[in-house]
Formats: structure tokens, sequence, C-alpha cells
């Protein structure tokens, strides 16, 4: 690949994350001009409109980031898996060309059942700082140490308390499942200006500076004060928010005006007579949304600073214009539209198209793209910004006659020339989004396959469990399920032939997984 246009011989590519956070709503801050920095980020750089992630849902999103593959490519099918280290991620590439790597955040390449310290290093990070959606761990043991009449708020605010990591925590062994029970069972949520907080969404019980959020936001600009002038660096700066429960500091929430926040689109296959049956089992979702919305429009805003706050640095720095700046979520939050919350296998807008913008040397500045893009174009864009490699697949014998390294690894398409305004003819025309089992179902009927393209979306449900079509460019909305209807047959045909062509490149290239060597007798 080695094909970047680097104009010194350092650079700096700063991968911003955020987690559960869709396109549709980021585009909705960005027009009520709420978000500067990420407004400026849009100005200065290229914005992707058509975004899809392939897998929405944290660990299998997160895993093709890494390492560039499809989900079976990887092998991570839904959250409780975990990212085999020895794959080739585009963070040991640079590593292995002299870059400083770090990850602060949330990284979740292991289940969170597996341990509340996960060890990162192994995946091609030099430094890490790491809190994820437990809480517990490094950020919650810091709290204890240097805040400690905050302490007991911070593990209110603990959801996941099951994990066995609770039960018998850090060197002292402390039980902390069951005092997080109980804190949570009395914990008083709502406050006299917030009545209508509550466990899903609420304003942070403690300052701004004790929170997850700016904790990431420090240690990370601790690693990028310390880069040596001329050291190439990789930082992965990875936030839990906006994902819920949304709890921004009350005056994030202060700041977001009601009226500009839009109501759900309604559950429009309460009355389609053609709604899977996927669907029949279902309840929308009710409570208060205009709360829980304007919580996560307040998240957003708190970190639309952090991302100032890095920016100023870099920019102070003198490393600001030499650094590639990717803004990206790994899926997106239905938010009551269509009455859900969540993601997974709702494969509506708001769950599978996700906000990517992309700032850097050479890249056109104001310029949107609405080619279909795929997570698995992450890595490769890396790679090629970096001028760097992935290992070849191995090859022994002579009965391939294709050099090792031009056999294919990715499956995805480096952004670079898209990014810097250039026409790509053998683009893409259309995106794969799958689901698995979420973690408390097993029930195949819930492995969605979609097909998506800039007109239209058709998603199939396996075991009869029914299918859905939308035509994008008169219902962007997605209310009106056409699957059935006559005059959409032969667009029905054409995406189920893309769709069927799409699951079947899945596996393409093979899988590196145990892969030993390729023209082999």
């Amino acid at each position: 690949m080695k094909t970047g246009n680097k104009d010194s011989n350092r650079s700096g590519i700063l991968l911003f994350m955020t987690d559960q956070l869709s396109a549709k709503w980021l585009e909705i801050a960005l027009d009520s001009d709420i978000c500067q920095n990420m407004n400026r980020l849009k100005e200065e750089g290229v914005s992707f409109s058509n975004a899809i992630s392939s897998n929405p849902v944290c660990m299998p999103a997160r895993s093709t980031i890494a390492t560039g593959l499809t989900t079976r490519g990887h092998g991570v099918l839904e959250n409780g898996y975990r990212l085999d280290a020895d794959l080739p991620t585009f963070m040991k590439a640079l590593q292995g060309d002299g870059w400083r790597t770090g990850a602060f955040g949330k990284v979740h390449l292991q289940p969170h059942f597996a341990g509340l310290f996960p060890d990162y290093h192994k995946y091609g990070f030099d430094v890490t700082h790491i809190t994820e959606d437990a809480r517990g761990g490094e950020w919650l043991d810091w709290v204890k140490e240097n805040h400690s009449e905050y302490y007991e708020d911070v593990l209110a605010t603990i959801w996941p308390y099951e994990i066995p990591g609770f039960r018998d925590y850090g060197a002292d062994g402390l039980n902390l499942r069951d005092k997080i029970k109980k804190i949570r069972r009395d914990y008083q949520w709502a406050s006299t200006k917030f009545p209508e907080n509550d466990p899903s969404a609420y304003t942070l019980p403690f300052p701004a500076e004790v929170s997850q959020t700016e904790w990431i936001t420090a240690r990370a600009i601790d690693f990028l004060e310390k880069i040596d002038e001329d050291r190439s660096f990789f930082a992965q700066v990875s936030y839990v928010q906006p994902h819920g429960p949304s709890s921004p500091p009350e005056r994030y929430l202060e700041l977001v005006d009601e009226d500009q926040i839009p109501p759900p689109a309604p559950p429009e296959w309460l009355e389609d007579p053609d709604a899977p049956d996927y669907f029949s089992d279902k309840e929308p979702k009710g409570g208060n949304w205009l709360h829980k919305r304007r919580c996560y429009f307040a998240d957003l805003l708190h970190l639309d600073r952090q991302l100032g706050e890095i920016m100023e640095v870099l920019e102070r720095r003198g490393r600001l214009e030499e650094t590639y700046i990717i803004f990206l979520a790994d899926h997106g939050d239905l938010l009551f539209d269509h009455g859900f919350t969540g993601k997974e296998e709702r494969h509506y807008d708001p769950c599978i198209r996700v906000p990517l913008m992309m700032k850097g040397p050479g890249l056109k500045e104001g310029l949107e793209r609405r080619e279909m893009v795929q997570l698995e174009d992450i890595c490769p864009t890396v790679l090629e910004i970096a001028s760097t490699d992935l290992p070849s697949t191995p090859k022994m014998g002579p009965y391939l006659d294709i050099q090792a390294e031009n056999i294919p690894i990715l499956s995805g398409k480096s952004l670079l020339s898209l990014s810097r305004g250039k026409r790509v003819a053998d683009w893409r025309d259309a995106a794969y989004s799958e689901s698995y089992n979420a973690i408390w179902s097993v029930d195949p009927g819930d492995w969605a396959r979609t097909v998506r393209t800039a007109e239209a979306r058709y998603t199939f449900y396996p075991e009869g469990n029914g299918e859905q079509m939308f035509d994008l460019r008169e219902d962007p909305d997605e209310q009106n399920n056409v699957v059935n209807r006559a005059e959409y047959a032969e667009l029905k045909k054409d995406l189920r032939k893309k769709l069927m062509e799409l699951i079947v490149m899945q596996d393409f290239p093979k899988t590196r997984r145990e892969l030993f060597a390729l023209g082999v007798h």
C-alpha cells in the first residue's frame, strides 16, 4: 500500500470516537449550531453522509475498525467475543513503523465480563488509560483516590454491576456489587431543577471535571503533550457517551433548547400489514423521550468541548495542521424513533448510519461525499495516511501464481482519494449491515441482513421472520414499508440480488484467523 503523501517526517492521526452516536442526531446538532468544534471539523474537512456500520453493536464494529475485516473475517460476531490479539491491526502496523500509539477511554475489543482492567497493549498500543461502559477500573480507582467525596455518587452510575469483577474488586477483593445495588436502590436521581431525571437519563451527580468523559480527555492530552516534536503519533480518544444512560453535566443540559429537538419517528410497523413477524412480539418504547433526547444532545455538547480542548493542544504544539483527525462512531442509537431505543438488529437509519468526518493535510475543506462508506474503510485509510502496510497473507508452494503481497487482505478501501475530491470509478454502490443475537437472545430470527443504497434500504429476517424495504428518496424517515408493493417489485429483486452478493462477500478476503498459508497442495 505505502502510498501516503506525508509533507514532513512526522505525522499525527487522532481517532476521535463516540459511542452510539447516529449520523442523524449529529446532523441535527450541527444544523442547530450548538456543536461549534464539530462544525469546525465539518467546515475544515470532509464529511461522509452515507457511512454505514457493518454490524451495529460495539465489539464487532470496533473490531472491524481495528482490523479492516468483516465480522466473519475477525470472528467477533457480537458482544461477548474477544478479538484475537494475533490478528493484524493498523495500530500494530503504526507501532511497528515507529509511531507512538495510545488508547484512551473505551476500546472494547474484549468483553466487559472478562474483567474490569483489560490489557490493550497487545493490540498495538504503547500507552493505555482505559475506562469503559462498566465504569470500574482505572477511572473508578482514580475517583476513590482523588475525589472520595463523590465516590458513592460514581458508584450509583454503575448500571452493569452484575459483571463478575465487581464481586471481587481490586487487590482487596471488595464486594462492590452489593454496595452498588444498595446505593442505586436508594439513590435520588431527580433534582429540583430537573425532576425528570431517572437512572436512564440524568444530570451528572458530580462535577464535570470528575466525569469519565473529562478523565479520558485529560489522559489523551497528557499523551499529546509528551509526544516528542519529531515523533509520529496515533491517539485513539474514545468516549462512552452518548451511550445510555445519557448523563451530561448540568450546564450542558441547560444549553440544549427543547424546541430544537424533533419528536420521534412513529412506530410505523404497528399498523403495517407487511411488517416482519420479527416485530410481532415487540412493544414500542414509551417514557419521557424529550428529557432523554435532551440529555443525549447535552452529552454531545460535552463531547464537542472535549474535541475543542484536544484541537487546542494540537494547535498550541504546532501539530494541528499535520494531524489527520477522524471523527467516528461505532453505531447509532434509535433514541425512540420507530418505538425503539438502542441499536443491533433494528436496521433503521439512526441505528446503522454513523457520522464520519476527516480533516488533515491535503484533504478538501467543506466537502461532502455521498458514496456508500463502511467501517471496513477506516483501517486502509489509516494505513495509506501512514504509508504503511499490514503483513502480507502467507503463501507457500508454486500452486498460487500470485505474489504474497498481492493477495487481498482487506475488504474495505482507503477514503483518501475521496477525501481529496477525486472520483473513484469502481467505488461500491451499496453498503451491507448485519446483526447476530443480542446478549439476551439466542434466536437466529434476530439475524438481520441489510443492503442499503443511496436510494433504498432492504432488510431480511431469517426463519420466516419477514422483510422490510423503504424508498429513501420518497420516505427518508422509513415510515412506509413497500416490500410487497407491485411498483417496487423490480427494485426489491435488485436489492435482494445485491444482498446475496454482499452476504457471500463477507468471507472475502479469506479470514486470517488460523491461516498458515495459501497455495499449498
